[in-house]
């Protein structure tokens, strides 16, 4: 049975395409993030900041909108195309295409006076991303649409992204939400004070910590009956770890292994940790891909050395 194509994004050099034949550079010389499926058995990116491109099942990309917004991340529900920018907006793709027009009722969730900008000061200088929407997710029926904004907790939508409304504190300091496969009510994010896991469609969230070495959380992703997690001491931080925990209330949180590296090389970041089907791949910010094709019992390295990845998918 031929292994699926693991998609990596990088934040200055373009995306490569890893499969057990190696990789290839698919799009070269420029920042791309943002990558999730298109409901069509490809995939989407942003290209560039402001474009966001499809790929075909057979490799092929091509345009679908521009926008002079800095875009940072996108998915479909239903068909509908839903874009987060780096300023906080959301755009969705208009039904003649091309065309990616703000969404007027997010601009007015309650609370959004109170959202800044996650930074740190560092050597005598501020770093970190902008105020913006880091992640999107929509809950397994497309029911519900969640928009992780940095900083600025978790609106919600329950009406296609008419109106939203603010869930879990702002000071979480979410850094990415992910919705489960299957079960429309469940819901976990990575943030700063630890896994956050939400068994009603997000009206309320449990903070998961127990287990963890440090709780900085950045990446999430569901993986058959588990959550996986990212943790390290702090965005900057030279190692972090991966852990699990079933999605049934009663588990709890256990470090990775198997073949994943105690310790991976730097954080695993927002978006580099993805599922499908029985398939798991992890990115860590040297650009070394460890990847499961068991949900996550044995794992074995499947490239190293990739340029600073923003992202990974599997096609």
């Amino acid at each position: 049975m031929t292994k699926p194509t693991i998609l990596v994004a990088t934040w200055g050099d373009g995306l490569f395409a890893v499969t057990d034949e190696g990789h290839t550079q698919e799009i070269a010389n420029q920042p791309v993030r943002g990558l999730a499926p298109d409901g069509q058995g490809g995939a989407l990116a942003i290209v560039g900041g402001h474009s966001l491109r499809r790929r075909a099942p057979n490799g092929e990309w091509t345009a679908v909108a521009t926008s002079e917004f800095d875009l940072s991340c996108c998915m479909t529900v239903r068909g509908i195309i839903y874009v987060g920018t780096d300023d906080a907006r959301m755009l969705r793709l208009s039904d003649g295409g091309g065309v990616l027009d703000p969404i007027d009722g997010f601009d007015n969730v309650a609370g959004r006076d109170a959202w800044f900008a996650g930074s740190a000061i560092v050597s005598g200088q501020r770093l970190g991303p902008p105020l913006g929407i880091r992640s999107v997710a929509a809950n397994s029926n497309g029911s519900v649409l969640f928009a992780n904004v940095h900083v600025g907790g978790i609106p919600r939508s329950m009406d296609g992204g008419r109106t939203w409304q603010p869930t879990i504190d702002i000071n979480s300091d979410v850094h990415e939400v992910r919705a489960h496969q299957a079960n429309p009510d469940i819901v976990a994010a990575a943030a700063a004070i630890g896994l956050c896991v939400s068994r009603d469609a997000g009206a309320t969230w449990t903070i998961e910590r127990d287990g963890l070495h440090a709780l900085h959380c950045s990446a999430v992703a569901f993986s058959g009956d588990d959550i996986l997690v990212s943790a390290s001491i702090d965005p900057f931080a030279a190692e972090g770890r991966i852990y699990r925990r079933p999605v049934n209330p009663y588990g709890s949180l256990v470090a990775v292994e198997g073949g994943m590296p105690v310790w991976t090389e730097g954080k695993v970041d927002t978006g580099c940790i993805a599922a499908n089907g029985s398939s798991i791949v992890v990115a860590d910010r040297a650009g070394n891909l460890y990847g499961s094709d068991d949900f996550g019992l044995a794992w074995s390295c499947r490239s190293t050395r990739l340029p600073n990845p923003s992202g990974v998918l599997i096609c």
